[in-house]
């Protein structure tokens, strides 16, 4: 290499991979334009920054991830400054001065500076042991850490804080990771794929929070824990802080260059002054900042194209990833959010943790997310860059490259006909085609009857497409459709899905979506509230309620009007109120300007016209007088209605309105298949209409008649009668036994009414008069699930939770920031 003192000067601020990508570019097109000085924060050489996760667990040595050796540097001519940081940019006198003091002039500048780690301004965040994950200095701290044992938090669920935790735990640490958003690697992953993830990670022995938030980081001279800001405190003597990049700017800002949200450049990598160039994560190009490696290798070729004077311009990258832990096979690429026009193909395979989904819109790929067989994530990839139009090979789009170009069996029929008959269907069950053959040609002609004649596609699901195609092949035009299903993503009906929501111990919505097979990513507006209330349901205390799954009433806590304002009924205990408790309504109805308060059929007050960013003042207010949410919006037990009953009636039989408000109190809080209602009325002049609610009592001189499934809606229905008892004890007892038999077995949306229309009132009979164990077992469950149902929504709104629901609406853009890769 010739040595030419008189050539340009190229300095370069930032020995990265960037920093010397774009070197090694400039080198392949015109070794002897520049003289080039690199500047590197480290005391390395460049190395493969993507890969100290490999490092820190072990599967790799530092020498492995080295780009380029010291020869590299002094085979070109290059000089390398290591450990010394530029410090500042002299723009008039074109030059940079470094830490050690050292000034050297340019002709072109480059800054490549790449990007800082964010760390959370939390109390403890500079305490001895809290790190970043972002250089060797990094992985050196985290092995040091290691060696001595112990807990380690990793404050982040995104790809450098996963492969952080993945390195800590190989390397012997118990590791707690915590994540912010509800879904692990949110920007990458849909719901599904990030709980297959999780649920990967926690059989590996990590312990994955999600929806935590950090209050601070414990500990004197040393950090000592990691405390949640709902109380919980995680044991830790390492906490690696992992949420995310900001380009590293500091340097640009301070010397006067166009910066942004990154450092401002063309299509040719130049800044503001022309003589200044910037290239990687540090940069921002046409409103976009990168985190991920593959841009910056593009970056790199446009701005050496335009170094030696033949421009090409760079126009923007699309980007994909993969996540760097041994055994997880992950990747995404594109836009998944999906919206207007966009429509979904989905892939589950539950046996074998495979997740895939390929996002459409116009006949084009936008967007892929695999899990567990990510092979053809480069050919989706590539469709999608290329915009190619798929319309020929949408029907088999998702089962990969060679099944859609004609390399696989074409014809899914073709294929499953052509099975031996000892091929295996159901792995669950053992069954094989011939069986299932046999099954159809008794008379099984419908997937239920033969999920019920030979069990296949009876527990998991996974094999109901060949089922429904075995069915197709030996029936055709004869095959009966099956019992009604949830909706248009799943096969299964209500009941299988509870059932198997049991039976599997499914504790999640995606679990369930995956396990079941559904055939959208995320559900629908029809199956995602049923499988919230189902899990509800199923582990009370222990599932966590979903509140996106919640129709909009039940996400606000009031009842939306046409105008979009809201109404607010206080809960009145068996239609009893108080002069307080009229003064605050009052009071609220004048604060807040609302046009109207009506009193509800159920004995309620309903204020109108509430707007939903005063909703959070009016419960408080509300609260204050020691009122609750009357839950009229929600899927719950609503309203007690009462008569007088013996304390005031000639003749009332019963104290009425006494056990009304016993009832309103032990039953309230508790989220049902539909709407719920009871009254009590104190003789069978049924002032109450006690005879047209889901559960009424009609006090009589003996004692209690106890009444179910009436309905006062579009098709009124009065009661049946279940049982007459002696005492209000009694009456609590069976009306616990029946609205826990009810929550258990109705369909969601299903009222009592059609519900006992659709199992007969004999069936309830033999639950629960008949059936003493039953009837306290169920009366059990229901008592022990009331333990965790009875808080007030309103004081928890009031109190900040989710308070950003009642804020106005802001703009939306898109997030384009990327984590480092």
């Amino acid at each position: 290499m010739t040595h030419h003192i008189n050539r340009p000067h190229l300095v370069v601020i930032g020995n990265g991979m960037a920093g010397c990508r774009a070197v090694e570019e400039l080198l392949a097109r015109d070794p002897n334009r520049y003289r080039v000085t690199i500047f590197g924060a480290e005391p390395h050489v460049n190395y493969n920054r993507i890969m100290l996760s490999p490092v820190l667990a072990g599967e790799k040595t530092f020498d492995e991830i080295v780009i380029n050796p010291r020869d590299w540097y002094d085979g070109n001519g290059i000089e390398l400054v290591p450990g010394d940081s530029v410090t500042g940019i002299d723009r008039a006198a074109q030059t940079v001065t470094a830490a050690s003091g050292r000034t050297v002039r340019y002709d072109k500048l480059l800054i490549a500076t790449g990007s800082d780690p964010f760390i959370i301004p939390v109390p403890g965040k500079d305490l001895p042991g809290v790190i970043s994950f972002r250089d060797m200095k990094d992985v050196d701290a985290m092995l040091e850490a290691a060696d001595k044992g112990g807990d380690a938090v990793v404050i982040g669920g995104g790809l450098l804080g996963l492969e952080a935790a993945h390195g800590l735990t190989l390397r012997g640490m118990k590791v707690t990771v915590l994540h912010l958003m509800p879904t692990l690697m949110e920007r990458q992953l849909d719901e599904a794929a990030g709980w297959l993830l999780k649920s990967e990670l926690e059989s590996r022995g990590q312990t994955i929070l999600t929806g935590a938030d950090t209050a601070e980081i414990l500990g004197t001279d040393h950090v000592e824990g990691v405390k949640l800001k709902d109380g919980r405190v995680i044991p830790a003597s390492l906490v690696v802080m992992a949420v995310g990049i900001r380009p590293s700017t500091a340097l640009a800002r301070e010397a006067g260059l166009a910066v942004g949200r990154g450092i401002h450049v063309d299509d040719h990598m130049i800044t503001s002054d022309p003589d200044v160039l910037a290239v990687g994560e540090c940069v921002e190009h046409d409103g976009n900042v990168y985190g991920l490696v593959a841009p910056l290798w593009e970056m790199c070729r446009a701005l050496a194209d335009g170094l030696v004077e033949a421009p090409t311009g760079y126009r923007g990258s699309v980007t994909s990833t993969k996540l760097k832990v041994s055994g997880i096979d992950l990747f995404s690429a594109g836009d998944f959010s999906g919206g207007d026009g966009a429509e979904d193909i989905v892939l589950r395979d539950a046996s074998r943790g495979i997740y895939k989904r390929v996002v459409v819109k116009d006949d084009r790929i936008v967007g892929a997310v695999l899990y567990g067989d990510t092979a053809d994530g480069s050919w989706y990839f590539d469709l999608l860059k290329k915009q190619e139009d798929i319309s020929d090979l949408r029907d088999l789009l998702i089962f990969g490259q060679a099944f859609a170009q004609g390399g696989g069996q074409a014809d899914p029929k073709a294929a499953v006909a052509a099975l031996s008959d000892d091929a295996e269907i159901c792995g669950c069950n053992g069954v094989s085609k011939g069986e299932v053959v046999a099954c159809i040609a008794k008379g099984a002609a419908s997937l239920d009857a033969v999920r019920t004649g030979c069990k296949a596609s009876a527990s998991c699901g996974s094999c109901t497409g060949l089922v429904e195609t075995l069915l197709a092949v030996t029936l055709g035009d004869a095959v009966q459709s099956g019992p009604k299903t949830m909706c248009k993503c799943t096969s299964f009906g209500h009941d299988d899905v509870r059932r198997e929501i049991v039976v599997q111990g499914m504790r999640s919505i995606p679990e369930v979506m995956q396990k079941l097979h559904w055939s959208t990513p995320d559900g629908c507006s029809s199956c995602r509230p049923a499988l919230n209330y189902y899990l509800l349901c199923a582990l009370p205390g222990d599932y966590q309620d979903d509140q996106q799954s919640r129709f909009v009433n039940e996400r606000m806590h009031a009842n939306i009007q046409k105008d979009g304002t809201y109404s607010v009924v206080p809960r009145m205990w068996g239609g009893i109120t108080s002069p307080r408790e009229l003064r605050a309504i009052a009071d609220v109805v004048e604060k807040y300007d609302a046009p109207m308060v009506k009193v509800t059929g159920g004995q309620r007050l309903d204020i109108f016209g509430i707007r939903k960013e005063d909703l959070p003042a009016v419960w408080a207010d509300l609260n204050a007088a020691g009122m609750v949410s009357g839950h009229a919006y929600g899927k719950a037990l609503r309203t007690v209605k009462t008569c007088v009953g013996s304390e005031w009636c000639r003749f009332g039989t019963q104290d009425s309105t006494g056990l009304g408000v016993k009832l309103e109190r032990g039953f309230w809080g508790s989220w049902m298949p539909h709407k719920f209602k009871m009254a009590v009325s104190g003789c069978p002049r049924n002032c109450a209409e006690a005879t047209i609610k889901d559960f009424g009592v009609v006090c009589v001189d003996s004692g209690y008649e106890l009444h179910v499934g009436g309905n006062g809606g579009i098709h009124v229905r009065a009661t049946d009668l279940l049982v007459k008892v002696a005492t209000e004890d009694e009456a609590m007892h069976y009306a616990a036994a029946f609205v826990q038999l009810y929550r258990e077995e109705a369909r969601y949306l299903e009222r009592t009414a059609p519900w006992i229309e659709r199992v007969g009132l004999q069936y309830l009979k033999d639950r629960i008069v008949e059936d003493e164990v039953a009837r306290d077992t169920l009366a059990a469950r229901f008592w022990y699930s009331q333990t965790f149902s009875q808080d007030d929504p309103w004081a928890e709104r009031v109190a900040g939770d989710a308070r950003e629901q009642h804020a106005h609406m802001a703009a939306f853009t898109p997030i384009r920031t990327e984590e480092l890769a």
